[in-house]
């Protein structure tokens, strides 16, 4: 049996993936600024929303192109499975840049520095992932370098994140505080959780289709 080449196949499909890996870098890198400044809040957890908006807008796109697509460039439930996994990062990112301005914190602990830098490295290693899914071969087993970097910075997020809360209930008696930085925490390290689950998926879809 012939095998057909991987890329000509729905390339929407890709173009989609790249945009919304885009969007979540962009939505990483204005928390980033956020969190670091900490001048012009609102404005900047604003333009997250708005990006949060863009990203919801991408994978209806996605979604409608896999209902009308009689082929797929992979499997259709890997492409559901990405779709959602990149929508859910920039929703984890906008949920912590909300709960800042809406807890009206102080200004960002040291943990939070943290964690926004490794958000933002994490989906800068998406975005770098993407267009390799349009490659076959030894370019498209590429993906796993990538893959291998998301799951380190998202073990490195874990490990901030478990020292954040110690140091919270080490040094804070004040309980209103420790539920707001508590929350705040559990989002901005689920972001990174969800860059690894579209890790997962560029693995598996890299072993499949090298």
């Amino acid at each position: 049996m012939p095998r057909f080449p991987f890329m000509p196949r729905e390339r929407k499909f890709f173009d989609l993936f790249e945009q919304s890996a885009h969007n979540m870098v962009q939505a990483a890198q204005e928390l980033k600024a956020m969190v670091h400044t900490w001048e012009n809040v609102p404005e900047r957890a604003a333009a997250i929303t708005e990006l949060e908006h863009e990203g919801d807008t991408i994978t209806h796109q996605i979604m409608a192109q896999l209902h009308r697509s009689f082929i797929t460039p992979f499997d259709r439930e890997d492409i559901a499975l990405m779709a959602h996994a990149l929508d859910d990062v920039i929703d984890f990112i906008d949920a912590a840049a909300d709960s800042m301005l809406i807890y009206r914190i102080g200004k960002p602990s040291e943990r939070a520095l943290e964690l926004a830098d490794i958000i933002t490295q994490a989906a800068v290693e998406v975005e770098k992932a993407m267009p390799r899914l349009r490659r076959s071969g030894a370019e498209l087993r590429a993906v796993l370098e990538n893959c291998v970097e998301i799951n380190r910075l998202e073990n490195m997020a874990d490990r901030v994140y478990r020292s954040a809360l110690a140091e919270l209930f080490d040094n804070s008696t004040d309980m209103a505080g420790i539920i707001k930085w508590r929350e705040i925490y559990e989002q901005m390290e689920s972001a990174t959780d969800r860059c690894e689950d579209v890790a997962d998926v560029l693995e598996g879809v890299a072993l499949k289709h090298a």
